[in-house]
């Protein structure tokens, strides 16, 4: 197996819709999220999601983006850049990418992967992109969560010195 370095997995939108959007010949499964102290939760969803199709997209969302969805004061934690090459450091990954809306619904629009995953935390319904992977006749996947797991409460253990 050919070694694929973090900086050459990372890709700006253009590019990824350009390789990896429409006329694909490969299954492409995309997630997303904010990845600021990466835990084996993350670690485990992002396997699970690489193992339904042939290559993994993942979105990150930018440092306004994380700002914007009210994840706490001085978050993030680890620039957008520290954390998009984390991710990419992973070998389930195929790709990253950062996006800097709310959602990643317009990049999901965009790229129309065949498969759309999100942690147990979220409803199908309720997971931006979802009527466009379901229109496109793609499938949505919700991974159960790993016990124990949450950025959220790993900042607040952190910050109370437990």
């Amino acid at each position: 197996m050919k070694f694929r370095a973090a900086e050459e997995k990372i890709l700006g939108r253009a590019e990824v819709v350009e390789r990896l959007g429409p006329g694909r010949s490969f299954r492409l499964v995309f997630t997303n999220g904010c990845f600021d102290l990466l835990h084996p939760g993350h670690v485990d969803c992002l396997e699970r999601a690489r193992r339904l199709g042939d290559a993994l997209l993942v979105a990150v969302n930018t440092d306004r983006s994380v700002r914007g969805l009210g994840k706490g004061e001085g978050r993030p934690l680890v620039d957008q850049d520290g954390r998009a090459r984390v991710v990419a450091g992973l070998g389930c990954v195929d790709w990253v990418t950062l996006f800097d809306e709310e959602t990643p619904e317009e990049l999901i629009a965009e790229v129309r992967p065949d498969v759309l995953v999100k942690g147990g935390d979220y409803l199908e319904a309720e997971v931006a992109g979802a009527g466009v992977v379901w229109g496109g006749g793609g499938r949505v996947v919700i991974v159960p969560l790993v016990p124990g797991y949450s950025t959220s409460a790993l900042v607040r253990r952190i910050r109370e010195g437990r």
